[in-house]
């Protein structure tokens, strides 16, 4: 049996989704643990085939020719409204397709790191297509336009078509995500299956889909049995109905010789109690949480064997035997599923895939092999260092961690495995795959992808990767906590540390107290100085519109934003409004009785069959639209303040209407920064302690005279009295992290005998203490 494993269109497309390289190895492990029944394991991104299948030359060609007529009709009305901008703006495109179909190809690879010689002229040729996005940056640029300014030029170009697609061929279509909307919050299965005949979707999709299936049908033997394994990964919203019409063409070409498993974030939020039985015309079986559990399962019920002859056969054999995190459209319940996702299992059975389930969680490293990084682009979206991390670059995306250490946020969706059930990974396991994968792919770059990444991981990856000489470039989600000290936070950024995001999601202590974040603004700001002191970029995410918010506590919160930024603690933010959530902890806590000031609606059953909604997982609640007239002024503020612009000004002046003086003082967080430095300073003076280990990050000392060593460190050359000079700066060096080093050992036995004045002069300066826990 043959695994073919897809990532339909997200469409994010700067690097693959972590998804399929966690699945690749998956069953790789698997080909081993059931000899015989796997011969192959492919993945195939679909999503970076369809970006190059729209920008590229014969792509755009055909967008014109589906479209230009209906773009003129638009700028015919837009005219007749007044709208002179947006008539001008799609005539010039229609005037200018011959461009745009001439030179998206080199657009694109301009993007992709090629065609360099061509970056002179396409930032200064007068033939070259332009749209408003571009036009606004070349008028915002304040010089002459350089050869160097072609990546920002043409990632501005990509957003122009994609606005023009957006505009006039398909209202669904998005760089970021497409149709995100309409799965979260659709009335029906139904209208969910109308949207696969969305223009994107039948003009550059399916003849992808064709020639995906036609060349698996190629390789498929024609035996007996299920001869391949088809599984589709729904890691949002967006993706799910590009992986239905995935599973639709797998169904019509294959049957049930394929069995096609939908999986991934948007079947574990959207789909667990999901009662539609025309989904399982699509596909055979729906894998929840990290998959793995319902995969043995599959296996343990025949997948792979003789007695599993068909996708059917196999479904009904687990309806039998009993499932596990999965659902069929046979079941032993009256309505024809599962209860849940484990019925009829005994405790042992269980138990058994627990332990397997538990052990492929922490064991398995994700595999890019099959992938060519040279085809996805780097987007140059926003000059914002922080903001370009998401877009700019490859990334090898991984976990240090599965689920949440914290796990209490009350916005979270806590009540589902892949938050509750916290595993961190075998640390050195997956350093040594990642950088067998980066030797494979040439890509250095990591994305960590944890809910949230834990300190004592990221310490033991900084450990490898600083005794590695520091190979990586990596940046993840943490959370703002006080573990993260200077002396943390430096070795972090020693081995290759480039950026952190994390949740303040509401900059106020009563806020923060009302959603369970498990941490206050002296933490907080703590975190962030610690962090930018060292180095590393810092961004933040914010939310509004909760259930106990007042415009008080907007006001507050977005005032101690503002002087974040000001006193340069962060270098991006992004503000979410908050959704209530079925499998959120507030939910659960309104259930049991708690939160009186929270009033849920439940979705209106559909008429004449009694059935909830598709996508079940957002809920509204009483008085969710108020705050959406305060989306505008926050998004205004924020886009200012990540460009350094109108920091000092009222947040009030951000609205058109009355809006409340913030009640935090002018000088809040200057006053947390203060007590910050206090502790940071006051730790840098404790006298050595076996309890920690001391680590050398600085440059190599040198004796600078008899009693005097020299070295560099963080860009500035430091001195300190030293008697025995040579001999001190030696013992210095000898704690550097290396291959093949004990960090621990050579701790004990250097650093007590380093004179007290030269320890407390390269402490915070070159020698950074760690918890003993962190290097083992």
């Amino acid at each position: 049996m043959r695994v073919y494993i897809i990532q339909p269109p997200i469409v994010q497309c700067n690097t693959p989704y972590p998804s399929g390289a966690y699945l690749r190895s998956f069953f790789l492990r698997c080909a081993e643990q059931f000899p015989g029944r796997i011969t192959s394991v492919a993945w195939h991104d679909l999503n970076i085939a369809l970006f190059h299948a729209v920008f590229s030359h014969d792509g755009i060609a055909k967008l014109f020719e589906l479209s230009s007529d209906e773009a003129l009709l638009q700028a015919e009305r837009a005219a007749a409204c007044g709208d002179r901008h947006t008539a001008f703006n799609l005539r010039r495109y229609v005037s200018q397709s011959s461009a745009w179909t001439a030179w998206i190809s080199t657009i694109t690879a301009l993007l992709c790191g090629k065609a360099q010689e061509r970056r002179h002229e396409f930032v200064r040729s007068a033939h070259v297509p332009r749209g408003s996005r571009m036009e606004t940056y070349l008028a915002a640029l304040g010089r002459d336009v350089s050869a160097d300014d072609a990546r920002l030029l043409a990632s501005f170009a990509l957003a122009d078509i994609a606005d023009y697609i957006t505009a006039v061929f398909d209202g669904s279509f998005s760089l970021v995500r497409y149709a995100e909307s309409l799965c979260t919050e659709s009335a029906s299965f139904d209208s969910v299956v109308r949207r696969l005949d969305a223009p994107v979707l039948s003009v550059y999709y399916e003849p992808i889909l064709e020639s995906l299936f036609s060349s698996i049908a190629a390789e498929l033997a024609g035996g007996s049995g299920i001869e391949a394994l088809c599984c589709i990964s729904v890691p949002f919203a967006g993706a799910f109905v590009p992986a239905l019409a995935a599973a639709r063409a797998c169904k019509r070409r294959f049957g049930g010789r394929v069995c096609c498993v939908l999986g991934g974030g948007y079947v574990n939020t959207e789909l667990r109690g999901m009662a539609d039985l025309e989904f399982f015309s699509f596909a055979d079986v729906l894998s929840y949480d990290r998959g793995y559990g319902s995969y043995y399962a599959l296996f343990e019920a025949g997948l792979g064997t003789a007695e599993a002859a068909d996708a059917e056969t196999l479904c009904a054999l687990i309806a039998r035997r009993g499932g596990y995190r999965l659902r069929t459209k046979h079941g032993g319940s009256a309505d024809g599923f599962f209860c849940g996702t484990e019925h009829g299992i005994s405790a042992e059975y269980k138990k058994r895939l627990l332990a397997r389930e538990a052990e492929a969680t922490a064991c398995t490293v994700p595999d890019y092999g099959g992938i060519d990084f040279t085809q996805y682009p780097r987007l140059a979206d926003d000059e914002n260092p922080m903001h370009r991390l998401w877009s700019d670059g490859s990334w090898l995306k991984a976990y240090l961690a599965h689920g949440c250490y914290w796990r209490q946020c009350a916005f979270c969706d806590v009540t589902l495995d892949y938050v509750r059930s916290y595993r961190m990974t075998n640390v050195r396991a997956l350093y040594d795959g990642l950088c067998a994968q980066a030797k494979r792919t040439g890509v250095y770059g990591i994305h960590f992808v944890d809910e949230a990444a834990p300190p004592a991981a990221l310490a033991r990856f900084a450990q490898y990767s600083a005794q590695d000489g520091a190979p990586f470039s990596f940046w993840g989600n943490i959370r703002f906590e006080k573990t993260f000290t200077r002396d943390l936070t430096d070795f972090l950024a020693f081995a290759g540390l480039c950026g952190v995001s994390g949740g303040i999601e509401i900059a106020a202590q009563q806020g923060l107290a009302c959603v369970c974040k498990g941490t206050d603004m002296e933490h907080i700001v703590g975190a962030c100085a610690a962090f930018k002191e060292s180095g590393v970029l810092v961004h933040a995410y914010m939310i509004y519109g909760y259930w106990q918010e007042t415009p008080e506590l907007l006001a507050d919160s977005m005032e101690t934003l503002r002087q974040l930024f000001a006193a340069g603690l962060l270098d991006s933010a992004f503000w979410h409004k908050f959704t209530l959530t079925r499998h959120s902890r507030v939910y659960a806590e309104w259930q049991a009785g708690g939160h009186p000031d929270l009033a849920p609606a439940e979705p209106s059953a559909r008429e004449g069959c009694g059935l909830r909604p598709f996508a079940e997982n957002t809920l509204s609640f009483a008085g969710e639209r108020a705050s959406e007239r305060y989306a505008g002024g926050l998004e205004a503020a924020l886009a200012a303040w990540l460009h350094g612009r109108g920091l000092h000004k009222p947040v009030s002046s951000w609205f058109s209407f009355p809006f409340p003086r913030p009640r935090v003082a002018r000088d809040y967080i200057e006053t947390l920064l203060a007590a910050y430095e206090k502790r940071r300073d006051g730790a840098f003076t404790e006298p050595y302690s076996e309890r920690y280990v001391y680590v050398w990050i600085g440059g190599k000392p040198f004796a600078a005279g008899r009693n005097r060593i020299g070295w560099m460190y963080m860009g500035e050359m430091r001195y300190c009295t030293a008697f025995h000079a040579a001999e001190t700066a030696a013992a210095l060096w000898e704690l550097r992290p290396r291959a093949g080093a004990d960090s621990i050992a050579l701790s004990l036995r250097y650093a007590p005998a380093l004179d007290e004045r030269v320890f407390l002069s390269v402490r915070g300066c070159g020698l950074c203490r760690l918890k003993r826990s962190f290097m083992r």
